[in-house]
């Protein structure tokens, strides 16, 4: 708990928590803005389904449920909320290089794979943090939004509060994801341009090949690969309803689990036998 402590402090002493709570901030208002027109076109029966085929018709008809509108309502702002908690997990390594106190605190606690894990349950810890001002933010906003809409928004039904609660595990993955990335690359600069266009560009590109994959070899079971990608598990794992040709939300869970597992371990790895000299 003291190493812990130790490292939020290393983060609350700096600029760079409340610079990414900000943005967090920001970029929540503009989702959940757009999330409240999409939802208001879909249970308004805005979309006319002639002459679109028949699984993308079933899929939009899922997406225009109460219970899908009101789980993206309240969990509005992941998309930008996960690539600034993926990005506080990465300076709660690369801040020890750049500031060069990594020498300094592998000598004062020389176990470390103590160490690791207490950056790894930082940046969890953040995440959680994140998780929770957002929601608590986008709660009472949907709840606000869809009384005055005359619609019910389920809140405490299975459906939303797993939604929810799966937003909290995906914030608190992908602080550890950023402590993984930050051991592989020890520069602060190079991992937060990498791990930024890796999220905003490689997550389009990915799901681009697995469609153009799924449309030139006709293998339907193609597209549902696409969850491998963080991002698009993290998406999934939000959905209020199981959408019709997508793995459920579990799969999506399981996904990102492994991801987490595979770069705590190899990060630990890496930072017992690395040169920190």
């Amino acid at each position: 708990m003291n190493l812990v402590r130790s490292e939020l402090l290393k983060i609350r002493t700096t600029n760079t928590w409340w610079l990414f709570g900000i943005g967090a901030l920001v970029t929540l208002a503009v989702a959940f803005l757009v999330n409240a027109v999409n939802a208001n076109f879909s249970l308004n029966g805005g979309q006319d389904l002639e002459g679109v085929p028949a699984e993308q018709a079933e899929q939009i008809r899922a997406t225009a449920s109460e219970v899908y509108q009101a789980a993206n309502l309240f969990t509005s702002g992941q998309y930008f909320g996960l690539l600034f908690v993926l990005l506080l997990g990465i300076i709660v390594v690369t801040n020890e290089f750049y500031h060069q106190t990594a020498t300094t605190t592998f000598l004062t606690t020389p176990q470390r794979t103590m160490v690791v894990a207490a950056k790894l349950v930082t940046a969890a810890l953040f995440g959680a943090v994140f998780w929770l001002v957002t929601t608590l933010l986008t709660i009472p906003a949907t709840l606000i939004y869809f009384g005055v809409q005359g619609w019910d928004a389920h809140f405490g039904s299975w459906d939303v509060t797993r939604a929810i609660l799966l937003n909290l595990l995906a914030y608190v993955l992908w602080g550890i994801f950023g402590v993984g990335f930050g051991v592989l690359i020890r520069s602060q600069i190079g991992a937060t341009i990498t791990a930024v266009v890796l999220y905003l560009v490689g997550t389009t590109a990915a799901n681009l090949v697995f469609f153009l994959l799924q449309q030139w070899l006709e293998w339907d079971w193609i597209s549902k690969l696409a969850v491998i990608v963080p991002s698009t598990a993290s998406t999934l794992m939000i959905s209020g309803t199981e959408l019709p040709g997508n793995p459920p939300q579990w799969v999506g869970a399981a996904v990102l689990i492994g991801y987490a597992v595979v770069t705590g371990a190899i990060g630990t790895m890496i930072m017992r036998r690395r040169d920190i000299a």
